[in-house]
């Protein structure tokens, strides 16, 4: 599979949504969508291109909007809007510079990452890392939203993954003329923040933005989004879109056999494998196998196992037309008749990896919150004492 060169060096066109996207265009004509916007939905299913699509869209002076050809709309293709300010997490920078340095070098990387994904648009994220949106981020884009927009009549700024906002580095002044920034935008300035997590905003941002949830793409979207920007082969683009749940970001992920996200996967079965085997000198094992640091770069294994529990507990109800791995059905029927897999179970054991995954949020210990977690997760997917 190869990925097709896009000439104009511009991210594909933005699909699907069509309903909420008139929607949303029909909001912003009439001049009734709120300055601060919070688009969330699950990972890769195009939150910060919906968020990209709306600033193109107001500030395109074609007709209709987007009109892809006047100078707004080639230069936002291009992410080179000097009105569209797109903000996302970055690794800090290594040693202890000083607060104008950091901004430095954070405006460096952005950059930088803007360069990467205008040569490779489609190319998969990697989940890997820590990551964040750090105070200096927060206080350019402050400086910037006071400031005239350069050359239309708004400016926008998007901030994706807002949940990698790091407030413990921020002082109370900072953090309170933030949140002061999004309940009261400056006059011709306004805000889109994404996440996947919105729970893990603070609640005071969250309370001064208009929630929009963007719902998964169907696999059949998906699988034609791949066919026609990714040049994938039938069987390929649908694989590689069963598995991704509606999600065109895992999707690109699935299509590389020896990716990221395929790896995960596969990591996240042998997990299952151990956890029901039973034996727990093997779940220490496992989990000592995992760095002691680094704890955030688990969030997407974390995502893959919470999935092949979900399998399980369609096999153990025979819905195998809600198995998403289906290519190990027989080992999660089997595995489901041994442990005789049940609801309740099921649930109680996507809640602890969900737990898990706040954990390394927190970036604890990788090796002891899995140790803790494969146990948890055999003592609960164990089957009952008879009794």
């Amino acid at each position: 599979m190869t990925r097709r060169a896009r000439a104009d060096a511009s991210p594909p066109a933005f699909r699907g949504h069509k309903k909420l996207r008139a929607a949303l265009s029909s909001a912003l004509a009439r001049e009734t969508l709120p300055a601060t916007v919070l688009i969330h939905g699950m990972p890769g299913c195009g939150k910060q291109s919906l968020a990209l699509w709306l600033a193109r869209i107001r500030l395109c002076t074609g007709n209709p909007a987007p009109c892809d050809r006047c100078t707004s709309c080639r230069l936002a293709r291009r992410l080179e809007h000097p009105d569209i300010h797109w903000h996302f997490p970055l690794p800090r920078p290594k040693g202890n510079p000083s607060p104008q340095r950091l901004a430095e070098l954070l405006e460096t990387a952005r950059h930088e990452r803007l360069a990467e994904f205008r040569r490779e648009p489609l190319r998969a994220e990697d989940g890997t890392g820590v990551k964040g949106i750090y105070l200096a981020a927060v206080l350019a884009i402050r400086r910037l939203a006071h400031r005239r927009p350069a050359m239309s009549r708004e400016q926008f700024f998007v901030v994706g993954n807002a949940e990698h906002l790091v407030p413990q580095e921020a002082s109370p002044e900072a953090a309170n003329a933030l949140l002061k920034l999004l309940e009261e935008p400056p006059d011709g300035s306004r805000f889109i923040l994404t996440s996947s997590r919105p729970d893990g905003l603070l609640d005071t941002i969250r309370s001064r933005a208009l929630p929009i949830h963007l719902p998964p793409l169907s696999t059949s979207e998906v699988a034609a989004f791949l066919e026609d920007e990714c040049n994938a082969g039938p069987e390929a683009a649908n694989r590689a879109a069963s598995l991704s749940q509606g999600s065109i970001g895992a999707a690109l992920g699935y299509l590389d056999p020896d990716g990221v996200a395929s790896r995960e996967r596969d990591q996240a079965l042998a997990l299952l494998r151990t956890i029901a085997a039973g034996r727990r000198a093997d779940s220490y094992r496992a989990a000592l196998e995992f760095r002691p640091a680094g704890a955030r770069g688990l969030l997407d294994l974390l995502a893959s196992l919470q999935l092949w529990i979900r399998d399980l507990g369609a096999a153990a109800l025979g819905r195998d037309d809600r198995v998403v791995n289906r290519g190990e059905l027989p080992f999660l029927r089997e595995t489901a008749r041994r442990l005789n897999i049940v609801p309740h179970r099921v649930a109680h054991a996507v809640t602890q990896v969900e737990e898990a995954r706040m954990l390394a949020q927190a970036n604890v210990n990788p090796q002891l919150f899995m140790a803790s977690l494969l146990l948890a997760l055999e003592d609960t997917l164990k089957p009952p004492a008879a009794g």
